[in-house]
């Protein structure tokens, strides 16, 4: 096991990006806000597809099966493969621009905004 995909497996709290981060460089701001979070990150299939990052981190049916504490999905629109893999979270978390994406049917908090503003908020809220 890789060190990404080990902790991605025993985490307590995740964050996963999909294909709302638009290329693999934008990974960086996830990669800082778990990094303060003590988070892992994950990826949704839609960003791997698009070669943001290995298939190792992917989160869903075809990918890994995880239930942290809290996953905060960022930029993700809720597909049902998706969701299989993290359901069974206890709290869940979506940020996502369009307020009619299916994530926020499974999330027990949401937030529609752009995740360009709102990723770089949460890290600043966490440096106080």
């Amino acid at each position: 096991l890789t060190i990404e995909l080990s902790t991605l497996l025993r985490s307590k709290t995740q964050t996963t990006p999909g294909r709302g981060l638009k290329n693999g460089e934008n990974f960086e701001m996830l990669y800082t806000l778990a990094d303060k979070m003590g988070a892992a990150v994950g990826a949704s299939r839609a960003a791997v597809d698009a070669g943001y990052v290995p298939s190792d981190l992917q989160v869903g049916q075809t990918g890994k099966m995880i239930a942290p504490d809290l996953y905060i999905a960022v930029g993700i629109s809720g597909a049902i493969q998706h969701l299989a893999g993290m359901k069974d979270s206890k709290t869940i978390v979506a940020i996502n621009k369009d307020g009619e994406a299916p994530i926020f049917q499974v999330s027990d908090y949401g937030l529609v905004d752009d995740l360009f503003k709102a990723v770089p908020e949460m890290i600043n809220s966490i440096d106080g």
